[in-house]
């Protein structure tokens, strides 16, 4: 018995690794998570872009260099014309530069800095999903190893148990009490327990390389984990309208719709009138165009007034393209609630069957326990073969690895239901861990004029 609850009952040794250590190194290190953050930072700068529609453009011009110029003018008509011819090296220079300021694009400016910001905060509902699922991978890489190890330990100590019913089986031979088919009986499961040890081993060493994966860090001595119950809502009901209204699938889902809407504005824009204002100055130094000139300026201040007449038709379809983006999107908003609502039905009831299967395994190890002592009492007074106490060995030995499979689901299915409510979170789970805020780079960089320094100093 103490083996079989080994996975929930197991006292903490010092230095020992927890889920929630777990869970912090997980949400430190899984370069899954980085990557996401980092894709998060570069769709932040998608609005500084698109607020530079708002600002002038600046540019300053010069050049320089060496020429040979030969012209031949030609002064009155017919036969008294004369021809004079002028040649020369000269080194024109020129410095300049403009200001060019939009003051009316169809709103595209305005339409875009929207849609940027709504671009942000997708990212930001994108980048929670990525959160919880390493977290809920995170969890299940945890108690995958913990119920592997304990399944192993379990096996080792039915070999242990194998091998010496095989040597009293033997013994009894050895003194008529039993045939030698008792002994190959005892023999063969002896064989079978090893191969299952063999098994159990390969598979905690795959669920330790998963753990490694996950969580960043080689596993060490893990301890017991427990649910998370206390976290969801208490009905069916309350937990659907929590997943639907806060998941980040559908958070996400709902501003990539306001992206699509924004999108459709944009593109309508290209059939407002454009107007901009440019400011122009140049001074030159002798010229490319005489010998004579010896230096001259200009400057000026111009506005420009674009009315879109036809261009081809481009921007018709642009517009048609953008609305039946927005039609899909709208669906897909629909198919994320969808989604969430049937994996919250779905997650609900996996918890339910888990707390039922943990009653019902701990009931099938009791029963199994007193079954195999009584087995072992009448076999000893010969009213019970040898075949029936290795049978109901191992019948005990696949309910203790029901228990601890069962505490197992009932610890992974509490953080899937949490999950599928949108509540996987470090703040909702208590981590202590310094919480990721998206914010704070959005402000470094929203408002910056200039600079290719990313705010970590890269």
């Amino acid at each position: 018995m103490a083996a079989c609850t080994a996975l929930s009952l197991a006292a903490s040794p010092p230095h020992s690794e927890t889920l929630e250590s777990a869970l912090v190194q997980a949400y430190q290190n899984n370069p899954t998570l980085n990557s996401q953050r980092a894709a998060t930072r570069a769709v932040d700068e998608g609005v500084p872009q698109a607020l530079s529609g708002y600002r002038p453009k600046v540019a300053i011009t010069a050049n320089g260099g060496e020429q040979t110029l030969s012209s031949t003018a030609k002064s009155g008509t017919g036969i008294g014309a004369t021809y004079s011819k002028a040649s020369g090296y000269n080194s024109p220079a020129s410095v300049g530069g403009t200001i060019t300021q939009t003051i009316f694009n169809g709103f595209q400016t305005a339409n875009k800095t929207r849609q940027a910001e709504s671009a942000v905060l997708a990212q930001r509902a994108t980048l929670r999903v990525t959160e919880q699922t390493v977290l809920l991978s995170a969890a299940t890489a945890y108690m995958n190893l913990l119920r592997d190890n304990a399944i192993l330990d379990l096996q080792r100590r039915n070999v242990e148990v194998l091998q010496e019913q095989l040597r009293q089986t033997r013994d009894r031979f050895n003194v008529g009490e039993v045939t030698r088919t008792d002994v190959a009986q005892a023999e063969s499961s002896l064989a079978s327990g090893r191969s299952q040890v063999l098994t159990a081993e390969a598979n905690a060493t795959a669920s330790a390389a998963s753990y490694r994966q996950v969580i960043g860090t080689t596993p060490g001595k893990l301890t017991a984990a427990t649910p998370v119950d206390r976290f969801s809502p208490r009905s069916v009901p309350a937990a659907v309208d929590v997943g639907t209204a806060g998941n980040p699938g559908v958070t996400s889902a709902q501003y990539n719709v306001d992206v699509a809407e924004q999108a459709v504005r944009v593109a309508e824009g290209a059939l407002y009138p454009t107007l901009s204002v440019q400011g122009a100055y140049q001074k030159n130094w002798l010229s490319t165009q005489s010998v004579t000139t010896m230096d001259a300026y200009s400057a000026s201040i111009l506005g420009t007034l674009s009315v879109p007449i036809y261009q081809g038709g481009a921007e018709y379809s642009l517009i048609r393209q953008a609305k039946e983006t927005l039609g899909q999107k709208r669906i897909d908003l629909d198919t994320a609630r969808d989604t969430v609502r049937q994996n919250v039905v779905q997650a609900w009831g996996q918890l339910e069957a888990g707390k039922a299967n943990i009653d019902a395994t701990e009931a099938q190890v009791q029963a199994a326990g007193i079954a195999l002592n009584g087995i072992r009492e009448e076999a000893r007074v010969g009213q019970r073969t040898t075949f029936d106490v290795l049978t109901a060995q191992q019948t005990l030995v696949n309910a203790r690895v029901a228990v601890v499979t069962a505490q197992h689901d009932r610890v992974v299915a509490s953080y899937t239901l949490l999950s599928a409510v949108g509540r996987l979170s470090p703040e909702v789970l208590g981590l202590r861990v310094p919480v990721y805020d998206a914010q704070v780079h959005y402000q470094q960089v929203r408002d910056s004029w200039a600079g290719v320094r990313t705010p970590d100093g890269r």
